[in-house]
């Protein structure tokens, strides 16, 4: 079986999907799964495209700077077992910066990948991760052709004044600006919106991409001109441990009464606060949904109300509003999310089915919205298999 193999390498994990070339690419992976736990108790668990499931432990890996190189390495002999006569035909990765210079994927060289390393302190939670599984894939397949996706690309389109923060422009010139993320996931969406909503996918589309990382994106013409991520993934809406926009005059708060230093603060930013910090109970929707407790449902109040008010920003950096569109784990599965949000946004034209939301249509408008309102399941690891086809014309 000849195929791409999608990777997503992260600090603790890396995500992978192999889609089949039969000879063009398949639309589902032939497998997908991960390996969690790397730096700790490494666990190997996939499923393939008839749901049967897989679950082993990984033998413990080597030294810290080579652990992904090692789960790979044990990946990749998965892999062969599983598929005597599988041929990886090349490998696509999730890049989360491109930084200015790179507004579409890329196939990798070593000097690309010295230039990837200068985004590092502009992701350094992300970043080194993602290089660090394209530097192991080249070393332990060689001949396999490698190509760069970026989080950052589709918003590349955005108006100069959409991306610009009020600094000194010598801090601006640093590179210091709004870049915006989860662009994989909004490009493969809007690439599915004409067949869901027509004409409407031309005009001005809100896509809000819900899930443990949540962010907006204002299209116009299927193109990004605003988003509520900024220059970091913690910018904009509450999310499942991120607190999204902040007053910077926190942070100097608790930095001067609370005494808290540059490590204190990343973990409050990324990793307790948001829907967790809020409720103290949980960062799954799922689990705040079916609680009682108030907390909960403070948190998932203020998640929706976050949403409901950046959808009316983002609208009028769009223009209007022709679509509301709702994807991520969030968005696609929790009804009672997508119900709170357009009871709030009624002013600006958007009414929903209930039953039709209930059941996860894919399209839940009302016959009496001005606003076309779809749910869409988005597929960013078909998006890397479908750019790395095309870039190396396989």
């Amino acid at each position: 079986m000849k195929a791409v193999l999608v990777l997503n390498a992260g600090s603790s994990s890396l995500k992978f999907a192999l889609f089949p070339l039969e000879p063009t690419l398949a639309a589902k992976p032939a497998l997908s799964g991960q390996i969690e736990g790397i730096g700790a108790t490494p666990e190997l668990s996939a499923k393939d495209a008839n749901g049967e499931r897989f679950h082993e432990p990984v033998a413990t890996l080597g030294e810290q700077s080579e652990q992904h190189r090692d789960a790979l390495n044990h990946l990749f002999h998965w892999l062969a077992a599983h598929n005597p006569d599988l041929e990886i035909a090349a490998a696509g990765h999730r890049v989360v910066h491109g930084g200015d210079l790179y507004s579409a994927p890329v196939k990798l060289s070593e000097a690309l990948l010295r230039e990837l390393d200068t985004f590092v302190p502009l992701a350094p939670l992300h970043q080194p991760h993602n290089l660090r599984a394209v530097r192991a894939v080249a070393t332990l397949m060689p001949a396999v052709p490698q190509v760069a996706c970026f989080d950052t690309a589709f918003h590349r389109t955005q108006p100069a004044v959409a991306q610009a923060f009020a600094l000194p422009r010598a801090i601006t010139a640093e590179g210091v600006k709004r870049y915006g993320f989860h662009g994989l996931s909004y490009d493969y969406v809007a690439r599915q919106l004409p067949d869901i909503i027509g004409e409407r996918a031309h005009g001005s589309v809100v896509i809000a991409h819900l899930g443990n990382g949540a962010s907006m994106c204002a299209l116009r013409d299927g193109r990004s001109v605003a988003s509520t991520m900024g220059f970091t993934a913690v910018e904009g809406l509450m999310m499942g441990t991120r607190t999204g926009t902040l007053d910077p005059g926190v942070m100097l708060y608790l930095m001067e009464q609370k005494g808290m230093g540059v490590k204190a603060l990343t973990n409050l930013l990324y990793k307790e606060s948001g829907l967790l910090g809020v409720s103290g109970i949980s960062q799954d929707m799922r689990t705040l949904l079916a609680s009682d407790a108030a907390e909960a449902h403070e948190a998932v109040d203020l998640f929706c109300y976050r949403i409901a008010r950046e959808l009316g920003s983002l609208a009028a950096a769009a223009g209007g509003l022709d679509a509301l569109v709702f994807t991520g784990g969030i968005g696609e599965h929790a009804a009672q999310v997508r119900e709170k949000v357009a009871a709030q946004s009624g002013w600006i034209g958007v009414h929903i089915d209930a039953d039709a939301n209930a059941a996860h249509a894919s399209r839940i408008d009302s016959p009496d919205s001005r606003v076309a309102v779809a749910v869409v399941p988005t597929n960013e690891e078909g998006m890397i298999a479908r750019y790395t086809v095309e870039v190396l014309g396989l």
